[in-house]
This record gives structure tokens, sequence and C-alpha cells, in this order.
């Protein structure tokens, strides 16, 4: 479970066996028992929501907008597309 990003007690991971086949790119946010997924192609978008407010789910739509290539970057070497 590669962490990418720790921000404000938030954690932006994803996990290392994805699917078969693989999902598309995303990244899953975590803070104690709140999670969140995003997908980051074509567009940063939130995919699932369990336990976030709506101005937090805001406000880590706007990080993960902040780290997209980043994100992606470490996303596409991990699964060495």
């Amino acid at each position: 479970m590669p962490t990418v990003l720790r921000w404000n007690g938030y954690s932006f991971f994803f996990f290392s066996n994805e699917g078969d086949p693989l999902e598309a790119c995303h990244i899953h946010v975590r803070k104690g028992e709140k999670l969140a997924k995003f997908w980051l192609d074509p567009e940063v978008k939130l995919a699932v929501n369990y336990g976030m407010v709506s101005a937090e789910v805001k406000k880590i739509a706007e990080v993960v907008e902040e780290n997209h290539e980043k994100l992606r970057k470490v996303w596409n070497e991990y699964f060495e597309l």
C-alpha cells in the first residue's frame, strides 16, 4: 500500500493489487475511519466517499488537483505504465 502524500493528517495512497485488470489511475485518501477515492484520469473526480463532509471532500479534491501530476507519475512508475 504505497503512501504517496501526507497532508494535515490525511494519507494519500493506492493499493498494490488494484484489480485484475488494473483499475484506472486513482488515489485513496484516509484520515482515521474516513475514506475517499478520487479518479485521476481523465480528470480529478470523486469516486466514493465514506464519512467525509462535503467541505472536507472539496478541500481534499483541491489537494489532489494540486498534486495531480505527482500522483499520476508515482502510479505509472509503480505499475510500470
